[in-house]
This record gives C-alpha cells, sequence and structure tokens, in this order.
C-alpha cells in the first residue's frame, strides 16, 4: 500500500491544519474520524472479508507515524478503537465478528479498548478492578474501567474482567447496556480531547454471544493486540518527533545558526524510523536491531528533547498557550506515562539524571 495519495495527503492537511483547535477546545474529534473514515482509513486493521484492508506492520508504522504527525489526539484515539478491532477480529466468535466487523470499517460504529486493568493498571491491588460473574447465557460485570479513550463516543468497549476463580474473561461490551456509567472526562495535560476517562460498571450483564475470549488465566495473553510498551506508542512519539522536526527546520530556514542543530536531529529521527521499520519487519537485536524497549527509550527520549528544542528556539511565542511548539511540549510528555514499562521508565529516569542510557 503506499500513503503517496491525494486522498490521504488532503486527509492530512485537514487533520493539522485543525489540530491545535482540536486541542482547545478539548472536543472529541468526530469530524476527524468522519474524514477517515471517507479515505478508507477506518478499514485497517479490518480483514479484507469484512470490508477492510490488512496493512503489513511496516505499511501500519508509516501510516501510524503520518497521522500522528498531523494529529495526535485523533490519531492516539485511532490506536484504541484499532485495538478493539484487532481484538474482535482475532476471536473465534464469528457470528460476533460478521456482526461488528463490516460496521466498524466504515465508521457505522466506534469501539475503543479498557483493558489496563486486565494488564499493567491497578494489577497490585488486592480486589480486581472489574468482577466477572458467569451466568447460564451472560456474563455480569461489577467494577471500574480506569481507562477508556473515546468512551463517550463508544457503541463497544472491548473490556473484560476476573471471575472467582482468577480466570479472566474479554467481552465487546454495549455501552447501552444497563449499568455502564461513563464519568466525566479527565482533563489532562494534553490530549483532553481523546475523551480518556473510566466507566464505572454495577450489574452489567453482556451475553456470552459478545464473548471474544475466556474464561481464562491472563486473558489479554491470548489472541492480537500490543500490549504494554507496542511498537506503537514508539511510532506515534516518532510522528511527534517529525512534526517537531519541521517546526525546527522552519526556524532553521531563517536562521543559519540552527541548520547544524536541525541536522542533528533530522538524522536522530532517520535512524529512529529506520529502526522502527527493522522491528515492524520481525528484526530484532540479534537481527542487527534493537530490541522494542530500546526502540522506545530512544522514541522517548528523541520526543522530549526535539519538542523543547523547538520551544527553545521560537523564545516567547512558542510559550504562549496555541502555539505548536508548546502544544508539542505538553504531547510529549503523554509518552513517560502511556503504556510505559518499568525499564523504559528507567531509562528515562537514568537520562534525566545524566546517567548513560543506551
Amino acid at each position: 500500500m503506499t500513503f503517496d495519495t491525494a486522498t490521504f495527503d488532503e486527509l492530512l492537511k485537514k487533520l493539522s491544519d485543525n489540530a491545535l483547535d482540536i486541542d482547545a477546545q478539548q472536543a472529541w474529534p468526530k469530524e476527524q474520524f468522519q474524514w477517515m473514515a471517507e479515505a478508507g482509513v477506518l478499514n485497517w486493521f479490518i480483514p479484507e472479508e469484512f470490508g477492510g484492508k490488512e496493512l503489513t506492520q511496516a505499511e501500519l508504522a508509516e501510516g501510524y507515524e503520518k497521522l500522528a504527525a498531523a494529529c495526535l489526539s485523533t490519531c492516539f484515539a485511532f490506536t484504541q478503537r484499532n485495538g478493539a478491532c484487532q481484538r474482535i477480529a482475532g476471536s473465534e466468535n464469528e457470528e460476533l465478528k460478521a456482526d461488528l466487523l463490516p460496521r466498524l470499517a466504515t465508521g457505522e460504529l466506534f469501539a475503543t479498548v479498557g483493558i489496563s486493568h486486565l494488564t499493567t493498571s491497578r494489577q497490585h491491588i488486592a480486589k480486581p478492578a472489574v468482577e466477572a460473574e458467569e451466568q447460564s447465557d451472560s456474563f455480569v460485570l461489577n467494577g471500574m474501567i480506569p481507562w477508556v479513550t473515546g468512551a463517550t463516543a463508544a457503541d463497544i468497549v472491548v473490556t473484560g474482567g476476573t471471575c472467582n476463580d482468577g480466570k479472566q474473561v474479554l467481552l465487546a461490551m454495549s455501552t447501552a447496556s444497563a449499568g455502564v456509567s461513563v464519568q466525566p472526562k479527565a482533563e489532562l495535560m494534553a490530549l483532553t480531547a481523546s475523551e480518556t476517562t473510566s466507566i464505572r460498571l454495577e450489574n452489567v450483564s453482556v451475553p456470552k454471544r459478545s464473548l471474544l475470549a475466556g474464561p481464562i488465566e491472563k486473558v489479554m495473553s491470548q489472541g492480537k493486540g500490543g500490549g504494554a510498551g507496542s511498537l506503537t506508542t514508539s511510532i506515534l512519539a516518532l510522528g511527534l518527533s517529525a512534526r517537531s522536526l519541521r517546526l525546527l527546520q522552519d526556524e532553521a530556514s531563517r536562521r543559519d545558526d540552527l541548520i547544524g542543530k536541525a541536522d542533528s536531529f533530522k538524522h536522530e529521527v532517520d535512524v529512529l524510523r529506520s529502526e522502527i521499520h527493522r522491528a515492524s519487519l520481525g528484526k530484532t537485536f540479534g537481527d542487527e536491531g534493537l530490541s522494542p524497549t530500546a526502540i522506545r527509550q530512544q522514541a522517548n527520549s528523541l520526543a522530549l528533547r526535539i519538542t523543547q528544542a523547538v520551544l527553545a528556539v521560537t523564545k516567547g511565542a512558542g510559550f504562549m498557550v496555541g502555539h505548536p511548539a508548546e502544544l508539542a511540549v505538553r504531547e510529549a510528555m503523554f509518552f513517560l506515562v502511556w503504556s510505559c514499562p518499568q525499564p523504559v521508565v528507567e531509562g528515562v529516569l537514568n537520562e534525566l539524571s545524566c546517567r548513560d542510557t543506551f
């Protein structure tokens, strides 16, 4: 697949032109998702038999980078929607796939994931965040799903709970179900427009026909999905860095003293892009490529440094609310908390404390 088309270029331009407004208004990017539907982007991750277009990992990396560079809020929400599509497509529930996937491909339905409590978030708490009780024809859920992006817009949330015996289930839960209460969106340092919030569940009955996986131990280890610290997170950080590089190069076009700095950052962006490409082809350290953790450390480091470099060269103007530089700095902070495994956190702390990281 090629992204060098007039349709995709037009989509990127519209996303980019409206990125600052999305951040300022902190409103769900409904129109942006409509643009992506019209451009055929929403059929990514959907099997061809259900009206989709399955891209290679390398193609997805390129597409995500371009979308993140245009509008990170929209792209982040898109990744969460795609995570839901992956889980549905990867399930063995053929009837459910035939019902949901064609409508997800056209944008008729919006789905998202609420699975962090099954993987990384709140795992240290003795009582499960969401408890699941199996009944004859359904699973009854009680608790709080802690992090759900696009919760107010979602028709379906791929989520799950833990049964009394410790086994877990994964379900495609309708947000129209009785007992589902979407909480007010969280006010975030950046990406508030993604409308990430929690969902309270009170005796929510999800029919077994909506079961994606389980009951089984560690249900998130089954089927397809990015997982914590996956390559997707690094790709979005690369997209932010690529956008910041263009801002820096624009400043350098008027200031000769910045040319060397811009060239140095361009080299880092190019190297990171090459490493991500190798990883998307399945090449790891043993195949002369970096591990996903090392790539994530480099992606975080670059995003933090290049966005602050742009702020430094734009000076007071860049510090004003609504300037692309201040938006980029805030967005870079997101990668310190989104799916950030402990080894990556350690790498960040080592670098910030001026210790050798890599």
